[in-house]
């Protein structure tokens, strides 16, 4: 068994995770955003679930509205940007299968299927 409690420091930051998954923890503040045209993940999937917020998952140039409670399947490969913006942070909770992250933020080498 592994824990980590959620602290919702500025950015993003890995929480917790073995070799099948990770989850990661990110805070963009209003107006800001984080990936953009050429961000993908080779090798994993990301499911994203906001926790606070408003913004907007731009996924291969469609736009989707991001709210609490929101929660949305990034596939591997899909170009994708998440914003910001209303006028808090956009809290969100990211898992990836498998990881996507080394514990200090660099994307990991594409896994195997």
């Amino acid at each position: 068994m592994r824990h980590d409690s959620l602290r919702f420091g500025r950015g993003f930051r890995i929480s917790i995770g073995n070799r099948r998954a990770q989850a990661a923890q990110m805070v963009i503040p209003p107006g800001g955003h984080e990936g953009g045209v050429h961000n993908r993940h080779r090798g994993a999937d990301q499911w994203l679930l906001v926790v606070s917020g408003i913004g907007q998952a731009i996924i291969n140039g469609k736009r989707y509205p991001l709210r609490a409670g929101s929660l949305i399947l990034i596939e591997r490969g899909e170009r994708h940007q998440i914003r910001c913006t209303g006028r808090t942070d956009l809290k969100t909770v990211s898992i990836y299968l498998p990881p996507a992250y080394s514990q200090n933020g660099q994307e990991l080498a594409r896994a195997r299927p």
